[in-house]
């Protein structure tokens, strides 16, 4: 299996260090950068498999990278180090793409294991897939619409076009609820929301789903939910 790269991007030299070695002992190749802007010229510049990015630096801090990567790159996967653990931080960073935070401080053990859950996540993740085709019926997510075999096409909402896209950049496992929230509506912690459910419910109107047996976003007992086999066509 080829070796995974990483980019950390810390302005403390002490953390940055023992992050990459950390990294590098778990058989990992790490790039390091000391800012922000250097970092985000690397992130763009070099084929990075995963970014560690700090939030506090000088310059641009981590969320105004977040917002310049996820441009250019809108697909690879970035964890956030931070020593501000609120939960407006948390979401913050959720919103702009971030796939996960971890609070300093942490130790070796906590970040490789977060590390390689995320990549895991994102090992079948499209780069950048913006029209799907589901069940004979194309979605594009740039124009948020469904087209029918028909001719008929319907408008999503961009809560919608969030969903299915997360779901579509996961086939073939089923996403938690709790899952969803934090990804898609930026929400972490335990919340008891029906807002998924009818989400769902709409999106499964939109595709012409049956409601009582889907057959398109099928709900798996006790895990979440699941888009069934789809494909990019753009």
């Amino acid at each position: 299996m080829a070796r995974k790269n990483i980019l950390v991007i810390e302005d403390d030299a002490p953390i940055r260090r023992g992050v990459a070695d950390a990294l590098k002992f778990a058989g990992f190749t790490v790039f390091e950068a000391a800012d922000g802007k250097t970092g985000l010229q690397s992130a763009i510049a070099a084929d990075v498999d995963m970014v560690l990015l700090d939030i506090i630096m000088p310059g641009l801090d981590g969320f105004e990278v977040l917002a310049e990567l996820r441009k250019v790159k809108p697909a690879v996967p970035v964890i956030m180090l931070t020593a501000r653990g609120t939960e407006n931080d948390r979401v913050r960073g959720l919103k702009g793409g971030a796939d996960d935070y971890v609070v300093k401080p942490f130790g070796a053990r906590e970040l490789l294991a977060r590390v390689e859950a995320v990549l895991r996540r994102s090992a079948e993740r499209p780069e950048d897939v913006t029209v799907l085709q589901v069940a004979g019926r194309t979605v594009d997510l740039r124009r948020r619409e469904i087209r029918h075999a028909d001719g008929s096409r319907c408008e999503l909402s961009e809560r919608e076009a969030d969903l299915i896209r997360y779901l579509a950049a996961n086939s073939g496992r089923a996403i938690a609820r709790e899952e969803l929230l934090a990804r898609v509506w930026g929400i972490s912690g335990t919340v008891y929301t029906r807002t998924i459910d009818m989400t769902v419910a709409r999106l499964r109107g939109k595709l012409g789903d049956d409601a009582d047996c889907p057959r398109i976003l099928i709900t798996v007992r006790s895990k979440g939910y699941m888009l069934a086999s789809n494909g990019p066509s753009a």
